[in-house]
């Protein structure tokens, strides 16, 4: 590969044999380099091929450290590990922005507090909540630094965005929000505690992710309709769920703007169903 410019001395574009443009990074694969000189392949920590949607997100790194990536790259393979998932390109530069912001925090002793998100970060993504913490761990152990208790809560975010392409951290803080205003209706309408540690509200929260990103990004299924009919019934034999749907139709349309399909209704009145049901069912 040969180095086209620097972004700083640990970030460069490129371009290999074939003139595709690469950006790579890694400590001082960019330090005194001119146009056309050959990158220590040695020297990459992680390459991407450069698009419009990370040119933000270059600038905002442009004076990482080499403590930053040494960290970044430790900790996207102890969560790759434990998460079983990978990071795209733009989730990669992403978590380098925000480690880097975080260790400029944790020397100043600033904490920025998560507040009523908190709970809903470590009760609605348990599992990556859990990792988040570990990667805590890490950082504060590889950096000899305290951070503050939010650390966690904002690494999740980062996480929970592993494992879908079609959000960013934005999106995921606004799918958290909406995710706790509707298990609040379900836990509200029926009288219950969920178990937010339990597989049944697990794939609810899956399923409620999912329905909530494709409204975001206004996908619809019109060829995959669902018979009218099936939703009269599922109204008819699961009264409480239904109702409880509609409430949270009526909270959507007025918060979100959304208006939800006969098939929206149809799902999440089985989910819901579910989720109270099982949860019922439980042994105290």
């Amino acid at each position: 590969m040969k180095f086209i410019k620097n972004f700083n001395n640990n970030a460069a574009l490129v371009t290999n044999e074939f003139g595709v443009e690469w950006v790579v990074v890694g400590n001082g694969v960019g330090f005194g380099k001119k146009i056309g000189d050959e990158i220590d392949d040695t020297k990459i920590t992680h390459r991407f091929v450069a698009a419009d949607k990370t040119e933000g997100l270059l600038d905002s790194i442009a004076n990482v450290s080499s403590e930053t990536l040494t960290l970044t790259k430790e900790v996207v393979h102890l969560v790759e590990t434990r998460q079983e998932t990978t990071f795209n390109d733009y989730g990669y530069l992403a978590l380098i922005d925000h480690i880097d912001f975080a260790l400029q925090r944790a020397h100043k002793g600033i904490d920025m507090a998560g507040g009523s998100s908190d709970w809903e970060v470590r009760k609605l993504f348990p599992q990556q909540y859990q990792i988040a913490k570990e990667v805590v761990q890490l950082m504060e152990k590889r950096t000899g630094l305290t951070f503050g208790s939010s650390e966690a809560v904002y690494l999740t975010y980062h996480l929970v965005n592993t494992e879908t392409d079609e959000t960013d951290l934005q999106d995921t803080m606004r799918i958290t929000k909406i995710i706790h205003a509707i298990v609040d209706i379900v836990q509200y309408q029926f009288g219950i505690q969920l178990d937010q540690d339990s597989f049944n509200v697990d794939r609810f929260v899956t399923h409620l992710r999912r329905f909530i990103i494709r409204h975001m990004k206004r996908i619809t299924d019109e060829d995959d309709e669902l018979d009218p009919g099936l939703l009269a019934l599922m109204q008819a034999k699961y009264t409480d769920a239904y109702a409880t749907v509609e409430k949270i139709a009526t909270y959507l349309d007025k918060t979100e703007n959304w208006q939800l399909t006969s098939d929206d209704k149809l799902y999440l009145t089985l989910h819901i169903w579910r989720v109270t049901h099982r949860q019922k069912e439980a042994p105290s």
